[in-house]
């Protein structure tokens, strides 16, 4: 019933739905360009629309009854930041501990226009072994989906190449605020443990 109204609310949106869920077990999946707060509904309609489980991390403090009862189900997962371990360490874990598991992060990190992406969810990729999926909100042809991959080699310039190509002609809907395709953390990037604090992701 919920993914029937889903696509219903996106039919009404005037959005074409593309590609879909990774046909591997495990993966990265990363979401661009984050550039306005309706990127959050838009992609929550179409996650509920295909019946995807993703996760994703939230604040400790959002985590209060009853709002950590909608919070875990719709995939959230509690990041406490006083935990010892990064972000990314406890990405890694869940990747580890499931034999099926998708985690889901907007690389930017912001819908302002930043200085470029952080390198969070490719470390992660890295540190589980699994590939990163390209989820996208495109405004500008109105289509949402998951389409093309990379497994990341340690190569950061030809990993993000593709990256870049694939989103060079996907619009936000803020156009200016969009991030370039670039590791602002770069000297954290090749190592999948690189960085200590929570906030690199």
């Amino acid at each position: 019933m919920l993914s029937a109204i889903a696509r219903l609310i996106l039919r009404i949106g005037g959005w074409t739905t593309v590609g879909g869920m990774p046909d591997v077990p495990k993966a990265v999946i990363i979401a661009a360009p984050h550039t306005s707060n309706w990127d959050g509904f838009w992609a929550l309609v179409y996650i509920i629309s295909i019946r995807a489980d993703i996760h994703f991390f939230a604040k400790h403090s959002l985590f209060w009854f009853p709002l950590s009862t909608l919070l875990r189900a719709l995939g959230c997962i509690e990041l406490d930041r006083e935990r010892a371990g990064s972000a990314v360490q406890q990405a890694i874990s869940w990747f580890d501990a499931e034999e099926s598991f998708y985690f889901g992060l907007a690389p930017e990190g912001s819908r302002r226009k930043m200085p470029g992406w952080k390198s969070g969810f490719y470390r992660i990729a890295r540190g589980a072994g699994v590939p990163v999926y390209f989820g996208m909100l495109d405004f500008g042809k109105r289509r949402v989906g998951i389409g093309g991959h990379i497994d990341p080699s340690g190569d950061e310039d030809a990993d993000l190449e593709i990256c870049r190509r694939f989103y060079e002609d996907v619009q936000g809907r803020r156009p200016e605020n969009t991030s370039p395709v670039v590791f602002v953390d770069r000297t954290r990037a090749s190592s999948p443990n690189g960085g200590n604090s929570p906030r690199d992701r």
